[in-house]
Formats: C-alpha cells, sequence, structure tokens
C-alpha cells in the first residue's frame, strides 16, 4: 500500500471517529511561533538548564535535570519554570486546525505541556479535558477531569462530552500540572502496566480504534512505554508520520506495535490530509446529490 493508500484509510478513519490522534513535542515545530517553546525533550532540558546550573550526568536529560531542580530548587521551582518554558503564545498551525474540525472524532491524546490543541478547540461546543497530576503535589490522584476553562469536572460528566483531550503529561493551560521530574515518571509507570493511570473514560474511547501519532519520537524508553500503554486493547493497525530515518528502538517498537510509518515531514502530511479530507467530503456530497 503506497501513501495516497494510507492516507485515504488515516482521511477516512479520522472522519468517521474511527482513528485517535496522538500528538507529540514535534506538533510545536508546524506553528508560526516556532523556535519559542521547547519541542522535544532534550529542548526543554536544556531550556531547565539554562535557567539552573545541574550536573553534567543530568545535562540533555529531562527528567533528570527535573528531578534536581526539584530536590535541590524545590517543586515549586520547577513549576514555574515549566510555565516559563511554554507560557509564549501559540497559533494553532493547519494541521492543529484540521484535527479541530473533525465533526466526529472522541479523543484526542496530547503528550506535550503546550496549549496550542486546547486553543485550536475553542470553537467546539462541548469538549473537555483530562490532565495527568504528578503525585508529588496531588498524592493518590492521577487525572483531573475539567472543562476547556479548568473547571473541575466528574468523569461521568465529561463522558457526555463529544470529544475529550487527554494530556498524559499534563500541560501549561487551563491549569499548570506537569509529570517532568524522574520521580513523577517513575510513580506513573509503577502503576502504568495495570492501566490505573489511565482514566477509564479514555481506555473506553480508544477501543477498536486505530491511532495516528503525530510530532512524536520513540527514541526513549519513557515515550515508548507510554505510547504503548494509552494505545493498549485498541485496533491492531496504526499509524506514524515520521519523517526521519527512525532508530533501531523505533523501528522495533513501530514492528512490535503495528505501526505504519509514512515517510512524509508533518507540514507535508498536513496538506495531503486536508487535500485528502475535502475529496473525501466532495465524493459523500456527490454521492447523496
Amino acid at each position: 500500500m503506497n501513501d495516497t493508500n494510507h492516507l485515504e484509510v488515516i482521511a477516512s478513519g479520522l472522519s468517521a471517529g474511527r482513528m485517535i490522534p496522538y500528538l507529540g513535542p514535534g506538533m510545536v515545530d508546524l506553528c508560526p511561533e516556532a523556535g519559542t517553546v521547547p519541542a522535544s525533550l532534550e529542548a526543554l532540558a536544556i531550556f531547565l538548564g539554562s535557567k539552573v546550573t545541574v550536573p553534567g550526568r543530568a545535562r540533555g536529560n529531562l527528567g533528570a535535570s527535573a528531578q534536581y531542580i526539584e530536590n535541590f530548587k524545590h517543586r515549586k521551582t520547577l513549576v514555574d519554570l515549566m510555565r516559563q518554558a511554554f507560557a509564549p503564545t501559540l497559533t494553532p498551525s493547519p494541521l492543529h486546525r484540521t484535527l479541530a474540525a473533525l465533526p466526529s472524532i472522541p479523543l484526542i491524546v496530547q503528550l506535550w505541556y503546550d496549549d496550542v490543541m486546547r486553543t485550536a478547540l475553542a470553537g467546539w461546543p462541548d469538549f473537555g479535558l483530562i490532565q495527568g497530576l504528578s503525585q508529588s503535589e496531588h498524592f493518590g490522584t492521577w487525572y483531573q477531569a475539567m472543562a476547556a476553562d479548568g473547571t473541575d469536572l466528574e468523569l461521568t460528566a465529561l463522558a457526555e462530552r463529544t470529544l475529550v483531550l487527554y494530556q498524559p503529561w499534563g500541560a501549561v493551560e487551563p491549569r499548570p500540572n506537569f509529570l517532568v521530574s524522574d520521580a513523577d515518571f517513575v510513580e506513573v509507570l509503577t502503576e502504568i502496566d495495570i492501566q490505573t493511570p489511565i482514566p477509564p473514560l479514555v481506555q473506553e474511547r480508544r477501543r477498536d480504534r486505530a491511532f495516528l501519532f503525530l510530532g512524536c519520537r520513540f527514541t526513549s524508553q519513557t515515550e515508548r512505554i507510554f505510547a504503548h500503554q494509552i494505545s493498549k486493547r485498541s485496533s491492531e493497525t496504526h499509524y506514524a508520520v515520521l519523517a526521519a530515518e527512525p532508530t533501531r528502538n523505533e523501528a522495533r517498537f513501530l514492528e512490535q506495535h503495528g505501526i505504519t510509518r509514512l515517510e512524509l515531514p508533518l507540514a507535508a502530511f498536513a496538506d495531503a490530509l486536508q487535500a485528502q479530507l475535502t475529496a473525501g467530503r466532495t465524493e459523500a456530497l456527490s454521492r447523496t446529490a
């Protein structure tokens, strides 16, 4: 199957609500203000290290850098620095807006700390959020459901909403919640195999659906574990847009999880997806005319 055929499958799956977008840090690079906020784990580690001097062994390692700051400068300092890192306003890219315009999408997963997808979804009448919570700040509570403005919701109330934006690592808005330090991740990874940190509503909405990985890399074990655990008990066929040659670990992960790689830059994929969605709508209209 060539890229055109894959695009048809992806566009059809997204339009019908059978495919879930899973957004990684690389999505930030599509925004007009690219470069104003970190767009990778390494870039965020460098930002933190530019604000607080961290030991050489921690430099360039996000979890270790954040852990050092939390241990020696207090959790509040770490949260403040994360808020600084993602404070610049980002304009949603065409791909963000394309995803936000899909009428039947039940769930979007965003594994990064920016606020772009929530901004793009502002026109949705009834979407809600779930943010992952750090155990150091919310011991015993793994996640918080909320309305788009940050107002608390019960999961039962959120289940009545058409679309959920799930942010397992938290985000800068509408509340600054962050899973970022080694301790944050260890707490979640200890329980994630039995799915405790993953909301039942997310588990329900992913069932039998495919995932579309956008702006994601799978170079670190943490990224791979989250992608695996969040996509558990879903479809056996998934897609990832990944222009760069995958590492050996990434290639193994893609193969093990039935993820077909599209060798396209994200911006090119965005244009091609929009064209395919437009063609699909035109075809549907012609059939009903």
